[in-house]
């Protein structure tokens, strides 16, 4: 298993899809933008709302996977990684991944309270391509 070649891959997405757990139990499956900061395969930045349904299912349960994908014209390759989620609000946190144009969702600017920071960091991972696929773990 190549996690180097995996950490790539996932680099080259410009679409993520995360898991989150409902009130019921049910998972929760939602399309976001790449992650807004990476370290290697472990950990993961995203932004969202904090008044999101997604945010209070991570706060009531933590569980979660992110999924990366890519549909060529013969090659499906696909990256799930299942770990845990947590909910930011610190500003040290908020300001290291906010960007310039997120005042156009969050208007007061990288202090609202509706802007918050999701940290997924993974523990194993599943790896799709070729009619194969291979489990590995990162702790």
């Amino acid at each position: 298993m190549d996690l180097n070649r995996i950490e790539r891959f996932i680099g080259r997405q410009k679409v993520s899809l995360i898991c989150s757990i409902d009130e019921e139990n049910y998972p929760n499956i939602k399309a976001m933008l790449k992650p807004r900061k990476r370290i290697g395969l472990k950990t993961f930045y995203f932004s969202t709302n904090t008044s999101s349904m997604r945010v209070r299912q991570y706060r009531n349960n933590p569980n979660a996977c992110i999924y990366f994908f890519r549909k060529g014209l013969f090659r499906y390759t696909g990256v799930m990684l299942t770990g845990k989620m947590e909910v930011l609000t610190d500003q040290e946190t908020k300001g290291m991944i906010w960007k310039k144009g997120d005042t156009l969702f969050y208007k007061k600017g990288v202090t609202d309270p509706d802007y918050c920071v999701l940290r997924f960091t993974a523990s194993r991972g599943r790896y799709y391509q070729d009619l194969k696929t291979e489990s590995f773990s990162l702790e």
